[in-house]
């Protein structure tokens, strides 16, 4: 399965940018699609998922009320940022892979990769 993410930029706080992952070639059907962020120095961490099937959204609780994650209908998963704060610089990449639902949040049950697109939020 190969990732492409895009969209991400520059932008001062309280603003906001659009990510969007896609496949290609094939769908996500089957699978949960993730974001995650990295900031330096910092772990990678979960940002929001979506179990393909179900349509099952699911947030980390620092973007809850901010970011809304949505799907078309075949390949394409995007995250809309609003109400960007400094702490959300960061490097962000979708992941996808099968996995319980316990496991949508850990990064280790995620197995393709996207490239990351990086986010600078200003003060």
């Amino acid at each position: 399965v190969q990732l492409q993410a895009s969209g991400g930029g520059f932008v001062q706080a309280g603003g906001s940018l659009r990510l969007s992952c896609a496949t290609s070639g094939s769908t996500f059907r089957g699978y949960t699609v993730g974001w995650f962020r990295q900031a330096p120095g910092k772990e990678r961490e979960f940002v929001a998922g979506i179990v393909w099937s179900t349509r099952i959204i699911f947030y980390a609780d620092l973007v809850k009320g901010r970011f809304t994650l949505s799907r078309d209908n075949f390949n394409t998963v995007d995250l809309q940022m609003d109400n960007l704060k400094p702490e959300d610089t960061a490097v962000y990449y979708c992941a996808t892979g099968t996995m319980i639902l316990s496991e949508r949040r850990n990064r280790d049950a995620y197995k393709f990769w996207g490239q990351g697109t990086q986010v600078t939020v200003s003060s």
